[in-house]
């Protein structure tokens, strides 16, 4: 199968690239900076350039979308941009190419309004009640996804939950520089109970969206390691890997949502690039339960994790010891 992957240079596009790649496809990628992966055609470009978008997905038959803007702040304009229009433009160019099946990557922080979560599968995405630009402009993009289904065009999304994994910048490397400096709290005692996704499941389940759109097409699955443990020891899990020590205060998680709160509009205001030590959306990640029911999704996947989360801890270890 020849299939487009955009945002190949991330962790988890990468990673998938890679994976398609191993299993004999013809895969493309397509980002703005180059992709690193072995096998595959590099093309340079951005989500917002039609004639590049359509150079892209010429002779594509899937398409696998990561490509977006992933930060805690920023102005909203530019999520609308990429994580919207961009989208919108990857799916006309797709169906204009005659692009069979179309893999939307997705989060589940789509549906979340930052309410404690136990057990659901994929809520409806709503970017009304979404917390934070990324969110909804997420929110927004996978439902006009979803409503591109159709008889010949297949849409799909997955929504991995909290990626991580060897050579993660978004997660792993800011606990353990924050952690390093003293600077990373638990927030209620790290009590909440929530699930990851090791990079190469998150990777797995996508590739096998792809191959399953026949079961799933017009749906979105969450997808999680389904291994729910406290955040306060999944943090000490990743420092123990990169031989940092492990946080060991406590802030209430009300006083750090309402900072978060203060501090995203601080950081808004003075056109800061650089990610806020905290934010409300950041707040509740570390201080509600969010876990997963992965009974559907494994079942329409025919997939389940191939990495346990303490097997991929030991992977992370040995990434630092390597490095």
């Amino acid at each position: 199968m020849k299939v487009l992957v955009t945002g190949a240079s991330g962790l988890l596009g990468g990673e998938t690239a890679r994976l398609l790649v191993r299993q004999g496809h013809e895969v493309t990628t397509f980002q703005r900076r180059p992709s690193g992966v072995d096998g595959a055609t590099d093309l340079p470009g951005s989500v917002t350039d039609d004639a590049a978008l359509r150079r892209a997905v010429d002779g594509a038959e899937g398409v696998i979308h990561l490509a977006a803007k992933v930060s805690f702040t920023g102005r909203a304009a530019e999520f609308d941009e990429v994580n919207v229009e961009g989208t919108r433009r990857l799916l006309a160019a797709s169906r204009g190419a005659g692009v069979r099946d179309f893999v939307f990557v997705s989060s589940p922080s789509v549906a979340n309004s930052g309410a404690a979560i136990a057990g659901l599968g994929a809520e409806p995405a709503d970017p009304v009640r979404a917390h934070g630009d990324y969110s909804r402009t997420k929110a927004e993009a996978e439902l006009l996804a979803l409503a591109a289904d159709g008889p010949d065009f297949r849409v799909a999304a997955v929504r991995p939950h909290i990626v991580w994994g060897p050579g993660d910048t978004q997660l792993v490397e800011r606990v353990l520089e924050r952690a390093a400096q003293g600077r990373l709290p638990l927030l209620d005692a790290g009590a909440a109970l929530i699930d990851t996704t090791y990079v190469d499941n998150a990777a797995s389940a996508i590739v096998a969206a792809l191959h399953r759109m026949e079961h799933i097409r017009g749906r979105a699955l969450v997808v999680t390691n389904g291994e729910p443990r406290p955040v306060g020891e999944l943090l000490a899990g990743i420092c123990a890997a990169g031989s940092v020590r492990p946080p060991a205060w406590s802030v209430p998680g009300r006083l750090a949502r309402a900072a978060g709160s203060v501090v995203e509009k601080v950081w808004l205001r003075a056109g800061r690039s650089d990610e806020p030590p905290m934010t409300r959306f950041l707040a509740e990640q570390l201080s509600t339960a969010h876990w997963f029911d992965q009974r559907e999704t494994r079942k329409l996947l025919h997939w389940t994790p191939g990495v346990s989360l303490d097997e991929g801890l030991a992977k992370l270890a040995e990434h630092y010891r390597n490095r």
